[in-house]
């Protein structure tokens, strides 16, 4: 019975250390440099929520912010796809997102927000399915953007990723996300549907459309 277990943990171990190195070595070569983008085009730059502290953004989505808006300001698109958590109504991610890159000059019109992007990998479905994105470039930390554009390729978009990585996190955001990689590789092969989907809202629209609230 011993030996039975150790087998099983063994192989669970090979497994996910497998996984995580495939997943690693297949997105590599989609991650860009500015020099990149300038010489690109997409259908938007997807940004990822990452908390708010106090209803600011958090250390860490500040940095996917300001990435993002680097992208933005390579002129590969015109297009910012805000996606993150508002679950609740005291609790929203995206519209603050889409105020920080109001202030840095981004027309609003420009700026889309998902507000349903309760994990990475629903984030990349609703991204197909309703926005109607084939081409984009994602913006989160490193350590996380290899599962991203996984997910997203695995779900038919040509995704590609910008490192927001000037900061540095504690060693268990990667530990976390060994395990997280492992959970998204078979999300990618059963492809189950996010908690909602709703009506299609194109990126080559209008990003008004995806507002909750009166904006002046």
């Amino acid at each position: 019975m011993i030996i039975a277990v150790l087998c099983a943990c063994l192989i669970g171990g090979v497994a996910v250390v497998g996984i995580n190195a495939y997943m690693i070595s297949y997105v590599n070569d989609y991650i860009l440099t500015v020099d990149d983008l300038k010489n690109d085009s997409f259908d938007c730059v997807m940004v990822l929520g990452a908390g708010l502290w106090d209803g600011e953004p958090s250390p860490m989505l500040q940095e996917r912010l300001d990435f993002g808006l680097m992208a933005y300001e390579t002129g590969c698109t015109d297009k910012l796809l805000m996606s993150g958590d508002h679950g609740r109504e005291e609790y929203d991610e995206v519209n603050k997102m889409k105020d920080v890159a109001i202030e840095n000059g981004v027309p609003a019109d420009n700026i889309f927000m998902d507000h349903a992007g309760f994990s990475t990998y629903e984030s990349m479905y609703r991204a197909r399915d309703v926005f109607q994105v084939e081409k984009m470039v994602i913006v989160t930390q490193k350590y996380h953007l290899y599962r991203a554009v996984y997910n997203a390729r695995k779900l038919g978009i040509d995704a590609y990723g910008f490192a927001a990585d000037e900061l540095r996190y504690p060693i268990y955001n990667d530990i976390r996300e060994v395990l997280a990689r492992t959970k998204d590789f078979f999300y990618c092969i059963v492809q189950p549907e996010p908690t909602y989907l709703g009506e299609k809202i194109p990126i080559y629209a209008n990003g008004s459309l995806t507002d909750d609230k009166v904006r002046v």
